[in-house]
């Protein structure tokens, strides 16, 4: 049987729709995958997933566990946004930060499917689930799920 690549998702979606984007993330409960070592799994640590947030007030990056793994870094290693978008293939970081531009500036989610190159390992597609946070009608932060495909 021939692995084909996963065709790329992308879009954007109004904040009422968050309980539906999210859904995955009552399921992949950072806490629970966190506690989980990738090698300890196996195969299952291809499919690790992990929370993650940046906050726009100076683009630092708050990763679970599980967004290391997917990227190949060592848990904890300090990362700025800089150095993980580097981490996307093109075309899938022009994607992203159109969608993250887009999200920023009119308050909606967003879905991509993006192609990274892990520090090690393969490239490989990973599934970034992203939503705004606001405060005072003000965009501050986004936040969301990373899982790989």
């Amino acid at each position: 049987m021939v692995k084909t690549e996963p065709l790329p998702l992308h879009h954007s979606w109004p904040l009422y729709e968050q309980p539906l984007r999210f859904e995955l993330g009552a399921i992949l409960n950072s806490v629970v995958t966190d506690a989980i070592a990738p090698e300890s799994v196996g195969a299952v640590g291809l499919y690790h997933a992990g929370c993650w947030e940046c906050d726009l007030a100076d683009n630092s990056l708050t990763w679970s566990g599980g967004v290391y793994d997917l990227f190949g870094l060592p848990r904890g290693v300090a990362m700025t946004r800089e150095q993980a978008a580097a981490l996307y293939a093109e075309p899938s970081r022009s994607a992203m930060e159109r969608l993250r531009a887009y999200a920023i500036r009119h308050a909606r989610g967003f879905t991509l499917d993006a192609e990274i190159q892990p520090v090690v390992g393969p490239r490989r597609w990973m599934r970034l689930i992203a939503a705004p946070e606001q405060v005072a009608g003000r965009v501050t932060r986004l936040h969301g799920i990373k899982l790989a495909l």
